[in-house]
């Protein structure tokens, strides 16, 4: 399990509009964290007139070990509380998550991508010290782990990154975007045209992913 190697990136969601570009392009990516994977949308434009680039799944967890997509959960929906368990988990989601997000750069780099930004949208940022049933706090420690190591990998390659709550990404949205959350939904809702069928449908995970390269974009 201290093994790390190169996950690579699912293919079932992923779109690439873009197949060769001759001049950087300033663009931005938007996550949805989930418990051991993102998706991951990159937008290019302006935060008026954004164009959709590409969507991807990412694995933040190596799909070998089903226990690191859990990794503080033991046997039987409980909490685990062998630190050695633990921690070997947490290397080896944090080797594979700075893995996943430098070969996804990488490419948009061939591709001719400039990115200096990204959010990140969350389910809850709330201390899991503070949560005293044992199952949830694992989901909270596990909620807190894959939002650092995605915010730690990108900053790696000194992409700024702010994070958001899903409870409150659209009325955020419509507040910086000076725009209606009606607008914002349906801004989101017309770049689901571009994805191809064979990517599958335009999931609440890339909707969010979406929505928060378009905060990005900025």
């Amino acid at each position: 399990m201290e093994i790390c190697t190169k996950p690579g990136m699912a293919s079932d969601s992923s779109r690439d509009v873009s197949d060769a570009m001759t001049k950087p392009q300033t663009a931005a990516l938007g996550f949805r964290v989930k418990s051991g994977w993102a998706a991951a949308v990159l937008l290019a434009g302006s935060a008026h007139s954004p164009q959709l680039f590409d969507v991807q799944r990412i694995e933040l967890s190596d799909r070998r070990l089903p226990e690191t997509r859990q990794p503080y959960h033991a046997a039987m929906g409980k909490l685990e509380t062998d630190s050695n368990k633990v921690n070997r988990r947490e290397r080896v989601v944090r080797c594979i998550a700075q893995a996943s997000i430098a070969t996804l750069l990488a490419r948009y780099r061939q591709k001719g991508f400039r990115i200096r930004r990204a959010a990140l949208v969350v389910g809850s940022q709330i201390d899991p010290a503070t949560i005293a049933n044992p199952h949830i706090r694992a989901h909270a420690l596990e909620g807190r782990l894959f939002r650092s190591v995605t915010e730690e990998a990108l900053r790696r390659h000194r992409i700024r990154t702010e994070v958001l709550l899903e409870r409150d990404a659209y009325a955020r949205a419509s507040a910086q975007l000076k725009q209606s959350t009606d607008d914002v939904r349906l801004t989101i809702q017309n770049l689901g045209r571009f994805m191809p069928a064979a990517a599958g449908p335009w999931r609440a995970e890339q909707k969010l992913a979406a929505l928060a390269a378009l905060l990005a974009l900025q």
